[in-house]
């Protein structure tokens, strides 16, 4: 089995490492917060003495960072992954980054004799505790078989969408809908309290046509409309990942109107203290930007 490096154990890294460890898998960790660190390797991981010590002593590293900047300092700082990497490791992103970082990393990998492998991930913290995860592959087909026993032990659905970069740019365009569709949703169910409307029966018409989505359907009746507020993917993660998407678009010479007007509303929000809570509460925000009932299902609903 060869052995595994994990850089990045924050809310959803910390997990996915840890169900690598469970399954049996051999370990190195490393994160700026040394708590996670020493957490982790109570659950049986090996703490590693900083990136160079991580790449030492793995076959396959694996990154979980905030943003492309993270990614490309740990990747290609001047103490990084590529300053001590060997011909025949691979290096798996799992962060979701601007495609051309990944496009970036990816042909600095195969010119040092490196594998690459961008893997962001889909669904929910909550999912990754579970080992749930989705994950939107971009890879050669040598380097997915090579990784895919490491993404089976942490989730359940796995798409390998094409060459490096593929991954990314799908996490991109399933999230384009994901999270443009939150604010729409947001509008409309403010509109139906406004116009004094069952909220249940709405939603059961809504649910029968064509103007229904997975986020209305799926994540809202579990979340801000049963008044759970707590972060799964939050309002400050959202806005980010609308902003990727555009500047991505934008790279291509794309206009994305909606999604920008979208955007827009993600930062008000954040202006508006709402930042870390649960991108679902966007529609909180806005009921309270227009002076609206926020909308609640009964428990019997």
């Amino acid at each position: 089995m060869e052995r595994i490096g994990f850089v990045g154990l924050g809310r959803m890294g910390r997990p996915m490492a840890t169900n690598l460890v469970r399954k049996g898998f051999d370990l190195a960790a490393y994160d700026i917060n040394l708590a996670v660190v020493r957490a982790l390797a109570e659950a049986g991981a090996r703490p590693a003495n900083g990136v160079p010590g991580l790449v030492e002593s793995s076959d396959v590293i694996v990154t979980m960072l905030p943003s492309g900047r993270e990614v490309e300092a740990v990747a290609a700082g001047p103490d990084g992954i590529f300053a001590h990497a060997r011909p025949g490791q691979l290096v798996m992103d799992m962060s979701t980054i601007e495609p051309r970082v990944t496009d970036r990393l990816a042909a600095e990998a195969a010119r040092r004799g490196l594998g690459f492998v961008d893997a962001p991930v889909g669904r929910l913290a909550s999912h990754a505790d579970r080992g749930e995860s989705l994950f939107m592959v971009g890879a050669s087909d040598a380097d997915f078989a090579r990784v895919l026993p490491l993404l089976q032990a942490m989730g359940t659905t796995i798409h390998h969408c094409g060459p490096a970069g593929s991954g990314m740019r799908t996490k991109l365009v399933n999230n384009l809908l994901a999270v443009a569709s939150c604010q729409l949703n947001a509008e409309a169910l403010a509109l139906s309290q406004r116009f004094g409307l069952d909220l249940a029966k709405t939603l059961e018409v809504i649910h029968g046509t064509t103007a229904t989505n997975g986020q209305l359907k799926l994540n809202w009746p579990n979340k801000v409309l049963a008044g759970d507020t707590t972060p799964g993917f939050t309002i400050d993660l959202a806005h980010k990942d609308l902003s990727l998407i555009i500047a991505a678009a934008q790279a291509e010479t794309m206009a994305l109107p909606m999604v920008s007007a979208a955007r827009e509303a993600f930062a008000m929000a954040r202006t508006a203290g709402h930042g870390a809570n649960d991108f679902s509460t966007i529609v909180d925000w806005f009921c309270g930007l227009t002076a609206t009932q926020k909308p609640r299902l009964r428990r019997s609903d």
